[in-house]
């Protein structure tokens, strides 16, 4: 393959991967497998094109969050629980900037949060710019380390496979409990009050949102 059909198909592939909301491969393990079998100089350039593909994808995640669940599942009352978050960030933006960051740097998921933040009624910008930055140097770095640790183990990416297959599975597995936390989280007593409590159910079935809320992002 040409550097040009390299690119593309990366850029295919990452892109596909982070549009799924589960059961798609954590991109830092694809990356990883791709610093076993590509050359070194070769890994800037490709953690470039895998960082936009990851951020487009997600952005295109969180859309559909806010358009499919956030308007159609989610009550009045979940809606401005989680509408609260957007008062806890506008108060902090360095700091939640250097934390969402600090999240795209690590290796957890981040379908966690690209949902839950399209549940919430920000920009999804504001999400996009820290995330991009921090999964091309992490992208960069697991690229560099795979490719070191296996010239210097002598370990190809089919011997490593177990070892990703369970983080897979172990991060997919965690997906419906944490974004029905997230939702059930009352977030006004959080950030208001500085205490941790569980959102309690309303007992009316008529607050279900309008289907026509326009998009913020």
């Amino acid at each position: 393959m040409t550097d040009l059909q390299i690119v593309v198909a990366l850029f295919i592939v990452i892109f596909m991967l982070n549009v799924l909301p589960a059961f798609a491969p954590p991109t830092w393990t694809t990356m990883s497998f791709i610093g076993l079998a590509v050359p070194d100089d070769k890994y800037i350039l490709l953690s470039i094109v895998a960082a936009i593909a990851a951020t487009s994808g997600r952005i295109v995640l969180a859309k559909f969050s806010r358009a499919l669940v956030r308007r159609r599942l989610l009550s009045e009352e979940a809606r401005r629980n989680v509408d609260a978050i957007r008062t806890g960030i506008e108060r902090q933006p360095v700091l939640t900037f250097g934390t969402l960051l600090g999240y795209s740097l690590s290796p957890l998921p981040s379908n966690y949060l690209f949902i839950a933040y399209g549940l919430t009624s920000l920009p999804i910008a504001f999400l996009s710019l820290p995330f991009f930055v921090g999964r091309l140097a992490s992208y960069a770095f697991w690229m560099r380390t795979a490719s070191t640790v296996g010239d210097w183990l002598d370990v190809d990416w089919f011997e490593s496979a177990p070892y990703f297959v369970a983080y897979y599975l172990s991060s997919q597995l965690l997906l419906v409990p944490v974004i029905y936390a997230f939702t059930r989280i009352d977030w006004r007593a959080l950030f208001g009050e500085r205490r941790l409590k569980w959102l309690e159910r309303s007992k009316s079935g008529d607050d279900r949102p309008p289907l026509d809320e326009p998009d913020r992002s």
